[in-house]
């Protein structure tokens, strides 16, 4: 049975997928040996593939436990509670990250299962509930700290130019990837002066919030100024900048206003670029800048890479 679960990983297709899905993934054999350990897994956890494939779930690795800090891998295991039921099994849990604070995560395990139902092994595939569980703590602490944009709740410019800054440091030390979505709002100054302010306002709050809700917890959303956003987009390859980027901007395009009885719909401009190793802050931003002008000039509503 050990192999079987083994061989599932044969397949590079199936082994690239799952290196490109954006939840972390382990798969483990009938005896709890973890057999694969995705590129998100890494990410999220600090342990790199090699650190954890072939040792058991109860290592003292992950060490995961529930909100009342209860190890649940000497005590109700999540991993062997589906291959028992032979069922999907879902919590949330903390889990141990290597560099020693605890990481929130929603858990989704299910079994795998061979001929007549047997149980090769299980597949976790988790999530980082980060930016859910701290939300008001994070929102109370920026406010004291004046990195709150007060009309959108998104960072402020400062808050982002500190994140840059820090995933600046993380690319060029460790190679963990990044990009940057510079984003403006379409004819934004047609809004103010056909409509006043207050609509001007309520667009801004409708694009912060759509942007936001449309990212993972893993990245970071900022007002920079004026009718202008920067996003910093963690683990993605151009390939994946540019999906994050269009489905942003699916979604701003799909949603709408009423403004005096009118019902507008509201578009976005890109620019979207990937981190390279001679960057500065200054120099991300720049590129990413003149790639939304791009955009812009190309006809507007529209991403440019």
């Amino acid at each position: 049975m050990k192999n079987r679960a083994r061989n599932l990983l044969t397949d590079r297709s199936y082994r690239k997928l799952l290196d490109s899905l954006y939840e972390g993934v382990y798969l483990v054999d009938s005896e709890r040996t973890i057999v694969y350990w995705n590129d998100a897994a890494e990410q999220m956890t600090g342990y790199k593939s090699g650190e954890v494939v072939g040792k058991h779930c109860w290592d003292g690795l992950l060490m995961h436990v529930d909100s009342r800090g209860t190890s649940l891998c000497t005590n109700r295991c999540l991993l062997h509670e589906a291959m028992e039921l032979k069922k999907s099994v879902e919590g949330k849990v903390f889990f141990h990250h290597r560099d020693g604070h605890e990481v929130p995560v929603t858990v989704r395990t299910t079994p795998i299962l061979g001929d007549r139902g047997r149980v090769l092994g299980a597949a976790q595939i988790f999530s980082d509930n980060s930016s859910t569980e701290d939300l008001g703590r994070k929102v109370r602490e920026l406010e004291r700290m004046a990195l709150l944009d007060p009309l959108t709740k998104l960072g402020n410019r400062r808050y982002g130019q500190m994140n840059l800054s820090g995933k600046l440091r993380e690319f060029k030390r460790y190679g963990w990837p990044f990009g940057v979505l510079f984003i403006d709002i379409d004819k934004f100054k047609a809004v103010n002066d056909t409509y006043g302010h207050d609509a001007g306002d309520r667009v801004l709050r409708l694009v912060a919030a759509t942007i936001r809700n449309g990212l993972r917890s893993s990245d970071v959303v900022v007002r920079w100024g004026g009718e202008e956003f920067v996003a910093i987009v963690a683990s993605v390859d151009e390939e994946k900048l540019r999906h994050v980027g269009e489905k942003l901007r699916v979604l701003v395009e799909r949603s709408s206003i009423s403004l005096e009885k009118e019902t507008k719909s509201i578009t976005i401009s890109i620019g979207a670029t990937l981190a390279r190793k001679r960057d500065s802050s200054a120099s991300l931003i720049k590129r990413a800048d003149t790639l939304m002008y791009q955009s812009k000039k190309e006809g507007r509503n529209r991403l440019s890479i």
